[in-house]
Order: C-alpha cells, then sequence, then structure tokens
C-alpha cells in the first residue's frame, strides 16, 4: 500500500521542491493541502476555455459553465450523500459556512436567554460566529469539557442539552489534537432533546467517509483546499427543511427572485444563500479534487494515513523528553507535541531550515491549548502523499534539534 501512495507523489510537482537544499517534507496539511497536478489543470482550462459567468446568460460559454457548475454541486452532494443537490450551498470555506449559519439560524431560531453548545476543542472559527449571535441576542455559550486524553465526556454533554439550548456545534476532528468525536451518537442525544447540530468536518472530510444521512448532521460545513482542491471555495450542507425556514446571509445578485423598491423576494435553495458571482472555476475543480479521492477511495486513504499516524507516533515517542499532546482513542491524521522543554517555534523553524514543513503556535484553538495547560504545540499532520520515510527524516531532525539544546 505504501508504494501506492508513494506512486501519487508525481501527481504533485510541489513535492519535488527543494527547501533550503533539502527534499521538501510537507507535514502541514491540516492548514492546506498540496494539489494535485489535474486540479490546476481544472482551472487553467476553465479560465482558458470555458470562462462566462454563470446562470443568467443565454450564450454558449454562459451556459457550458452553469453545467458545469450546476455538476459540481451535484458531485459534492453525492460526495457527503446529501439528498439533494439543493441542500450544498458553495461558499468560501468551512469559516463563512459556520458563519452563514450562526446568522441565518439565528435569526429564524434564537432569541434572548437561549443557549449554544460547543466543546473546549473547537477551532476559534466555530467559537466566535457564536459568540457574536450570544452577544447579538443576549445568548448564552455553553462548552462541553474534554479529559486530560483529550476525548469529550459525553456525560457532561448530555447534562448540557437543556431546552434552552438551540444548536450544537461541534467539530468532527480536532485540528489540533486529533481526536475523532462521536458525532453520530452526539447527534443522536442532541436529536432526543429536540436540538439542531452543526457538524465542522474541515479536518475529517478529507480522512473519513462522512454520509450527512448516516450521522443525521443537520449542517455540515468544510473546505475545498483541505481536501486537495483550491481554496476560496467550501461547503455548507444543510437539510432543505432547515435552509427553507432560515433567512439569506448576504443580500445582491443571484439570491433574488423578483426585486421592487417595496419589497424584494427570494430564490429557491441553494441559490437563496448564494449572492453574488460564485466561484464557478473554484466549484469544477473542488469536483475535480473528489474524483481523484474516491478513485483511490476514502477508506483506503484512511487507513493508510492511521498507519503513517501509528508509526510516527511510535518512533517520535522513541525520542527523549518527547511529549504527545491528545492521546484519544479514536485519532486522525494529527500529532501534535512538545520536543522537552524547547519553544515550539524554535523547533519549527529549525524543522524548515532542514525542510520540514509543520504548524506551530495555537493553532486557532486558544482555548483547547489553554485547557491542556500549554503554549502552544507542533503539529504535524498528514495526508495521502507522505510516507513513512518523511517520518524517518522528521524523527531524525528532532533528535538532530535536540542535540542543540
Amino acid at each position: 500500500m505504501d508504494s501506492f501512495f508513494k506512486d501519487l507523489r508525481s501527481e504533485f510537482p510541489i513535492l519535488s521542491r527543494k527547501i533550503y537544499g533539502k527534499d521538501l517534507v510537507y507535514l502541514d496539511n491540516g492548514a492546506t493541502t498540496q494539489k494535485p497536478r489535474r486540479v490546476v489543470e481544472k482551472i487553467e482550462n476553465g479560465y482558458y476555455y470555458s470562462n462566462a459567468n454563470i446562470h443568467r446568460g443565454v450564450h454558449y460559454l454562459s451556459q457550458r459553465a452553469t453545467e458545469a457548475h450546476e455538476a459540481a454541486r451535484e458531485r459534492v452532494g453525492r460526495f457527503i450523500n446529501a439528498d439533494s443537490a439543493s441542500e450544498i450551498i458553495f461558499t468560501r470555506g468551512t469559516t463563512e459556512s459556520i458563519n452563514l449559519v450562526a446568522f441565518s439560524f439565528g435569526e429564524a431560531f434564537c432569541k434572548e436567554g437561549d443557549e449554544i453548545v460547543v466543546s473546549v476543542m473547537e477551532h476559534h472559527s466555530n467559537i466566535v460566529p457564536w459568540q457574536m449571535l450570544c452577544e447579538r441576542k443576549k445568548m448564552s455559550l455553553k462548552v462541553i469539557p474534554m479529559n486530560d486524553r483529550g476525548e469529550i465526556l459525553l456525560d457532561e454533554y448530555k447534562a448540557l442539552l437543556n431546552p434552552k439550548v438551540r444548536l450544537v456545534a461541534i467539530t468532527h476532528v480536532s485540528n489540533v489534537i486529533g481526536t475523532i468525536n462521536p458525532v453520530k451518537e452526539m447527534i443522536a442525544l442532541a436529536h432526543a432533546a429536540g436540538i439542531k447540530v452543526l457538524v465542522d468536518g474541515a479536518q475529517s472530510v478529507p480522512h473519513i467517509r462522512l454520509d450527512v444521512k448516516a450521522i443525521d448532521a443537520d449542517f455540515l460545513a468544510f473546505s475545498g483546499h483541505k481536501i486537495y482542491g483550491p481554496t476560496g471555495i467550501g461547503v455548507l450542507y444543510g437539510k432543505a427543511e432547515l435552509l427553507n425556514q432560515i433567512p439569506p446571509y448576504q443580500g445582491g445578485g443571484e439570491m433574488i427572485d423578483q426585486v421592487h423598491f417595496e419589497k424584494t423576494t427570494y430564490n429557491v435553495l441553494p441559490y437563496k444563500f448564494e449572492a453574488g458571482t460564485p466561484d464557478f472555476i473554484g466549484s469544477i475543480a473542488l469536483s475535480e479534487a473528489l474524483d481523484f479521492v474516491d478513485e483511490i477511495g476514502i477508506e483506503r486513504i484512511e487507513a493508510y494515513e492511521k498507519s503513517l499516524l501509528e508509526y510516527a507516533t511510535m518512533e517520535l515517542m522513541k525520542i527523549d523528553g518527547m511529549r504527545i499532546i491528545g492521546t484519544a482513542a479514536d485519532k486522525s491524521a494529527v500529532l501534535s507535541f512538545l520536543l522537552g522543554n524547547i519553544h515550539p517555534f524554535d523547533v519549527g523553524t529549525l524543522l524548515d531550515h532542514l525542510g520540514i514543513a509543520v504548524r506551530i503556535g495555537h493553532h486557532c484553538a486558544q482555548p483547547l491549548i489553554e485547557r491542556l495547560g500549554i503554549d502552544g504545540t507542533v503539529r504535524a499532520s498528514f495526508a495521502l502523499y507522505n510516507t513513512f520515510e518523511e517520518v524517518d527524516v522528521l524523527v531524525k531532525a528532532l533528535k538532530r534539534i535536540q542535540t542543540m539544546f
């Protein structure tokens, strides 16, 4: 299996780069993945051969671009098993998707005294929009705690599910510690209490098969650039019955039915939430990225990345003073660590000069870092093009850094 994924590296030209004279070892996939040649070519071809604004044009190029954009919407719907393409809203990414729900769901369903529930391990993008909603509506934000291994405390979660709660917003996979949260069980518990659930799938959709009907998610948000697609394109899935009940997030072209100075009426789903010219080139490139993933098989990717994570964890733990941050029983392809008393910034900087790209700091999850009682971590996050040999390079580099201190 390793040789199969190693052969895939030729699809990613950037991986052959030299950094400070060293072979690039790219381990910052939690921030963004690299793009296969076919995705970049899809963008190039879109601009060169079918670039025209969509939906309103009667000319050939506009019709072809419209067809490709709507085919991409269908493709995304199939990838996550949505009931209908009309439940797929294109956004700029996970952050905008969550902000859309925080505004529109908040306007329709939330009032003073209500509560929103999040977990302690959320990315800022799944905290700040809810704080803004709570401030606007005079609501409260409640936080699900975790144990020291980085696992949600389900009994504490159940205790938070009271009649005041309007929505639970939970990450499927932590971007810092890799914990895979039991979202299906958490959604069932919330639904039993009459509460809706948004799943932040930014770190799970690229690595784990996610079926929105199987887990019964009310909303799901994810980003194209984390699943080998382009930047600036993302997805919000929402159940049609909910999307039909909430108001538009932005106003302008495309999201309208009729505009008069006396009154404006809104378009049908999904266009009601897509004001302005969409990224119709980005959508077709995202579709190509999903084709790329499906041709390999997400289950095969998950198994390979799990083997990489297990090997990296085992090898890093052989280093004196190594501390793995986040030891949940169920983890995805993220490995955060501290090397003795060496500051993460120093580790990250020295690794960079050895050609190894990792991420350091609080990873846009300051409340989680505070809960862990640390200032930050070094994070290595894996993708399908990473290799066991690259893990060995990382381990050797960390041992070298350790001797320097």
